[in-house]
């Protein structure tokens, strides 16, 4: 098992719960809505990466439909990812 600090599993929580639309401003509205706390957007993204590269959360990119910009990242929970979220879970009850 991976340890996951606090704010690992409001992350890994809310792209379980965005179920494929999880990508950073629904992350952070999730996790406000859920909490009532305030998440900067870079920490959310810096967390995303330390969870990709530890492999508990995939990545994949979507170029935008209708709007312009640069595409949009979207997680999913890898095998591993839910597995320590699982764990974590079970250990804090």
């Amino acid at each position: 098992m991976t340890y996951l600090g606090s704010f690992e599993q409001l992350i890994l929580f809310s792209v379980l719960q965005l179920e494929g639309e999880a990508y950073g401003v629904s992350i952070r509205e999730d996790i406000e809505e859920r909490t009532g706390r305030s998440v900067s957007i870079g920490a959310i993204y810096t967390t995303l990466g330390r969870l990709e590269d530890r492999g508990l959360v995939r990545s994949r990119e979507e170029k935008p439909q209708g709007r312009p910009g640069r595409p949009r990242k979207y997680y999913a929970l890898a095998p591993e990812g839910a597995r320590d979220l699982r764990e974590s879970y079970d250990a804090i009850r």
